[in-house]
């Protein structure tokens, strides 16, 4: 049996269920997915836990894990296996199974929303057989793999415990979720916590509002971010970076509406696919709209407003603009996971000669902005399931032209890299640029998508050499993917000091007397604001030292302190953030040093 990290973190999950069922035999259990970090279940308990129930459990695990307890395999009809967890008292676990058994299907996380699902084979589906496991007395419906006995399991940790609805819905029950993760070695552990400790320091949630960038309001609502001045400041020089890599590249702004007629997205696909997931209206004509979840559909239509020539493509068009999720409150986490977000999508409509040249294109832009910030990108091909192909639009041979299309451009230029079955979009393949931050946690941020199948569904064409129509391919690219998400990942990447050219403040003079030195540290502020640069003057009555804390904890790249020597010089004394020393220079040099 495989024993890969995964194996060993599912495995680890049950021995943590085992250990709370021997402690608290009244439990309900949901579900336990491992996690690309660890693992976490969810359950019903009659009493919350704290931090010493923690320790508490992590004894117990101990000792069954010393037992040496194997994890004992069983199939079993599906009919039996609700009798049993009926046996067991396990609600949650019959009502899995009795859904399994009413929609047949063998992807089964997409019902459950989770990697505990049960699953089942094509021929297993056909026998109504299920999948159960069983260690140290605790019975789990699950589809494996786990190792083989306990003394596989090494290092372990149980981390926090947490609210979760059960299967993310607000109208049910709340469940105790115990997050846990385990390790092959103790050192990989050790390494993991201390990890977790700098994270804690570097978390978004806290730093964005502390540094005034966002917040969230009650009356507005969870995952509906407001945005400050500062903050707004820095969505704004983003996405102008951003614009200023695409239009040398021959992209042109458009714009859309924030809401379209259901029919749009029933043409895409999108409607059938999340229709769970989107904002719906309905008009007092009674007229059903939606809320835009993206922006790809409506691009169609402006490429399709009137015949196209070859000569025309390609044709490349950018949008940055909000997009709206029902997402469930229990899967929002601050900017990571929104119910608005801003994306900023380009398109790119060509004909099948010219992708790999796009594809390229925007492969390079992707390269320089996420240069600036000093990611190290890894490519990742996602494709498709070729298993499960019910889960896709479009034909095989279609995906297989476009999955071929993408790792030949992979191959150009990478040496080495992942396929990743079952991780393309529903429309098409796509490569996802995966990045690991300064504290070597992995994230998924730009992606390049190839799309034979919007430009079929919408019929889009153009005009040939030879008079005849003939079928474009459509290329997605984002290169932020969200600009709310890439904040949330850049405040973490730099535990809020971010580089002087994005920074919302970029200089902070600090007058040492209010009454002696603020009208010459305003003038300075104007001369450094006529050269672009983003001042913010200390007019309190605060000490010095005070004033150049206050800057320290907005982490304001450079600081000037302005007394009677600055007044009577020509060089300031520029302090760069978290360093002692001064450095004397001219208002010219200092604006250029910021925009450097």
């Amino acid at each position: 049996m495989s024993n890969d990290i995964e194996t060993i973190r599912h495995s680890t999950a049950h021995l943590m269920a085992a250990a709370i069922q021997k402690l608290y035999p009244n439990a309900k259990f949901g579900v336990g997915p491992a996690l690309p970090d660890g693992f976490y279940y969810d359950i019903e308990l009659s009493e919350p836990l704290s931090e010493q129930d923690l320790k508490k459990i992590e004894k117990e695990m101990d000792k069954l894990k010393q037992q040496n307890l194997a994890y004992e395999r069983e199939e079993m009809d599906i009919d039996d296996a609700i009798k049993l967890f009926k046996k067991l008292d396990q609600p949650y676990k019959i009502e899995l199974l009795n859904d399994l058994k009413k929609h047949g299907t063998t992807n089964a996380s997409e019902i459950y929303g989770g990697d505990e699902s049960p699953s089942r084979t094509s021929e297993q589906a056909s026998l109504s057989i299920v999948s159960i496991y069983k260690t140290g007395g605790f019975t789990d419906l699950c589809r494996g793999p786990h190792v083989d006995s306990t003394k596989e399991i090494k290092q372990y940790k149980l981390l926090k415990v947490a609210g979760a609805y059960w299967r993310g819905d607000e109208k049910n029950t709340m469940l105790t979720r115990v997050y846990g993760t385990a390790f092959e070695t103790k050192s990989e552990l050790d390494g993991y916590l201390a990890m977790l400790e700098e994270a804690k320091k570097r978390d978004h949630k806290i730093l964005g509002p502390k540094l005034d960038l966002f917040f969230f309001s009650e009356l507005v609502g969870p995952g509906l971010p407001l945005w400050t001045q500062k903050g707004t400041i820095m969505r704004d020089l983003l996405d102008a970076f951003i614009w200023s890599l695409r239009e040398p590249c021959g992209y042109h702004k458009v714009e859309i509406p924030h809401i379209t007629k259901k029919e749009l997205f029933e043409k895409s696909g999108h409607w059938d696919k999340f229709k769970n997931e989107l904002f719906k209206i309905t008009s007092r004509e009674g007229h059903e709209f939606a809320m835009k979840p993206m922006n790809c559909p409506f691009h169609t239509q402006i490429f399709d407003r009137a015949p196209r020539s070859y000569r025309e493509l390609p044709v490349r068009m950018a949008n940055t603009t909000m997009c709206y999720r029902d997402e469930q409150t229990g899967e929002l986490s601050g900017l990571s996971r929104l119910r608005a977000f801003t994306q900023d999508d380009a398109h790119v409509f060509c004909r099948k000669n010219q992708m790999e040249q796009e594809i390229n294109t925007c492969w390079n832009i992707i390269n320089e902005f996420y240069g600036a910030f000093n990611f190290e990108l890894t490519p990742r091909l996602s494709l498709s399931d070729p298993n499960n192909m019910n889960a896709y639009l479009g034909e095989q041979k279609d995906w297989q032209q476009a999955e071929d299309a993408l790792r030949k451009v992979m191959k150009e230029r990478v040496k080495d890299f992942v396929e990743q079955k079952g991780e393309a979009a529903f429309y098409g393949p796509k490569i996802d640029f995966m990045s690991k931050d300064s504290i070597g946690r992995e994230w998924q941020v730009a992606t390049i998508q190839l799309d034979f199948n919007m430009p079929e569904r919408f019929d889009l064409s153009c005009i040939n050499e030879h008079g005849d129509q003939e079928r474009i391919v459509m290329i997605h690219c984002a290169v932020m993917g969200a600009i709310e998400r890439f904040m949330s990942i850049l405040i973490e990447h730099t535990a809020g000091e971010f580089p002087a050219w994005v920074a919302p403040i970029q200089v902070a003079l600090l007058p040492v007397s209010t009454d002696k030195h603020l009208a010459y540290t305003q003038k300075l502020s104007s001369q450094l604001k006529e050269k672009g640069a983003r001042v913010w003057v200390d007019d309190s009555s605060e000490s010095v030292g005070k004033k150049i804390r206050s800057a320290e904890q907005q982490k304001i790249p450079f600081m000037l302190v302005v007394g009677d020597k600055e007044m009577d010089g020509t060089k300031l004394a520029v302090r760069k953030r978290g360093q002692q020393d001064t450095e004397d220079m001219t208002t010219d040099e200092l604006v250029e040093k910021l925009q450097r």
